[in-house]
């Protein structure tokens, strides 16, 4: 296990403590992290006391039809944008009976990029119900694997961050 897989893991251990401490269950919404975020939690023993569920929601018509995120955001802004993980975000409080959330869209690469939005940008969204969405872009280097394990960690990081404060 290299260093940011092990920083990876010691995120979710102590976000898993938190979350058990506050008594808060979580959510995820994963498209190319592919549930990898999902994974790291439960490879925590016990985190079935704290952790809710995944919907990992890969093309648009996941997207659209388990997180109900509407046709107009996909059209207009694309699946990789504030946009999209903020409806992501929506649609797993609707969806779960989740406290808190993730929700995480980009493109891991190598294809799929272009000018605007290249390969290792990832938008991250993280909230608790209730609460005001804390979105933020990222544009992530390295392969395929290393900008999906970025994002999990930006990820974890990004809630444990808020979590912490709340």
């Amino acid at each position: 296990m290299d260093t940011t897989e092990q920083a990876v893991h010691e995120l979710a251990k102590r976000l898993g403590a938190r979350m058990l401490m506050k008594g808060l269950k979580l959510a995820t919404a994963e498209s190319c992290t592919g549930g990898w975020i999902a994974k790291v939690l439960t490879d925590i023993a016990g985190s079935s006391d704290w952790f809710d569920s995944a919907i990992v929601s890969y093309s648009n018509e996941a997207k659209k039809h388990f997180l109900k995120v509407p046709d107009g955001i996909l059209l207009d802004h694309g699946a990789v944008s504030e946009n999209t993980v903020l409806a992501m975000q929506q649609g797993i409080f609707m969806e779960t009976g989740a406290d808190a959330g993730i929700s995480v869209s980009g493109i891991a690469g190598p294809g799929g990029g272009s000018e605007e939005k290249p390969v290792g940008t990832v938008w991250i969204a993280v909230s608790l119900r209730e609460q005001m969405v804390h979105t933020q872009k990222f544009l992530f280097e390295g392969d395929r694997n290393q900008v999906r394990l970025q994002a999990v960690e930006a990820a974890l990081s990004s809630l444990l961050e808020l979590v912490e404060r709340g």
